[in-house]
């Protein structure tokens, strides 16, 4: 099947774009802002959608500060946020009106997502500014955001945003040409990945954490954002973020960047928010015929399948299934806590109420709040 097949039913595109595309020596990029914008413009006249996830905030208030070197601190880097949101939102507000498209800002933290009712809430807000033919321009917000509440980085911020709106394709522009089978800073005998329809243990190692001056620094983060984008059914594309006209290129059909393609079997957007969004409070292992029962059958988890209950977690928490390996099966909200699971771990449901003294449930997690994260041959985890 060619690209342009594999694209033909796009209409709602979130592109991001990383701080290496956007800025320069001098800060803010205004050439490649306005090439960038230019392009977005030229989609939307053809009736797609879109959403962008845009860095530069840091980068830009770093300059209009006119600091050098990195920031040592994180109050550094949110007081530079600071300063540089608006004047990022300013170049994009100006650049847009241009082309008569208005802009609004969404800055969000993990926080704000891994509720559920302020996910849908976020959700209502991002499908009336598209409805409304609004530009929304996302970034997570660097000002307040700590550890605990920070995505990492916007790669994942954009995969989280992506399920979100229900996106069909995501366009990650960077500063290298796509994903490489190795570092080409290495290897003039590296060569770019077409296409990948597996994450393969040659996919996963080809990603190198390195910074390089070909624009290889964070592709891992941008393989693993497409592995949870592509989970959910969402094609993704690495591409040249500074070359002129690369979203036309790239919803033209032409081979631009590295298209990582969805599985056949994907999560719906629920379970995408359970499996990806969630932080885990604990883990459960799983012997082979309950990770059987799982992966093939698309079955809940009983208390007879439970071998071993690691953490303190309570009744609704998300938890991680693992195998007897040690292997991330799935994520799902426990009907127990972990107390109470491991008074019934390795029974039968029958046996639950003799033990606790009630029984509020027969599973330890339902398949409905259960999120297979592991490849099969069986049915649908959806």
């Amino acid at each position: 099947m060619t690209r342009k097949a594999h694209l033909a039913g796009v209409r709602k595109i979130l592109v991001k774009v990383g701080s290496a595309v956007l800025t320069g020596e001098d800060g803010l990029d205004l050439n490649i802002i306005e090439q960038l914008v230019g392009d977005i413009a030229v989609l939307r006249e053809r009736g797609l959608q879109i959403v962008l996830v845009s860095s530069g905030a840091i980068a830009s208030g770093k300059h209009r500060m006119g600091i050098e070197g990195k920031l040592k601190s994180i109050p550094q880097k949110q007081a530079a946020a600071a300063v540089g949101q608006g004047r990022l939102m300013r170049v994009y507000s100006n650049a847009f009106g241009k082309h008569g498209l208005f802009v609004g800002q969404v800055l969000l933290t993990m926080s704000d997502i891994t509720d559920r009712k302020r996910f849908l809430n976020i959700r209502n807000t991002l499908f009336t500014l598209m409805e409304w033919g609004v530009i929304t321009i996302i970034n997570e917000n660097d000002t307040v955001a700590v550890d605990e509440i920070k995505f990492g980085d916007n790669d994942h911020l954009a995969a989280m945003v992506a399920n979100i709106i229900e996106a069909n394709l995501v366009i990650n522009l960077t500063s290298t040409e796509g994903l490489y089978d190795r570092n080409p800073a290495d290897t003039k005998k590296a060569k770019l990945i077409p296409i990948v329809t597996e994450f393969t243990p040659e996919i996963e190692a080809a990603a190198t954490e390195e910074a390089t001056p070909v624009g290889m620094g964070g592709m891992k983060s941008k393989v693993q954002a497409a592995k949870k984008v592509t989970a959910s059914g969402i094609p993704y594309i690495i591409a040249p973020g500074r070359r002129a006209g690369v979203l036309q290129e790239i919803m033209d059909g032409k081979e631009t960047g590295t298209l990582f393609l969805p599985p056949t079997e994907h999560l719906n957007s629920r379970k995408y928010w359970i499996a990806f969004t969630l932080r885990s409070r604990g883990r459960i292992m799983i012997d082979e015929g309950a990770k059987e029962a799982l992966v093939r059958d698309g079955k809940s988890l009983l208390p007879t399948g439970v071998t071993q209950v690691e953490g303190d977690f309570v009744l609704g928490d998300p938890v991680t299934c693992v195998d007897l390996e040690g292997n991330v099966i799935a994520k799902g909200l426990v009907n127990y806590g972990a107390e109470e699971i491991r008074k019934i771990m390795g029974l039968k449901s029958a046996k639950i109420e003799q033990v606790l003294g009630y029984k509020d449930y027969d599973e330890v997690i339902h398949r409905d709040n259960l999120a297979v994260t592991v490849q099969s041959a069986g049915k649908s985890k959806t």
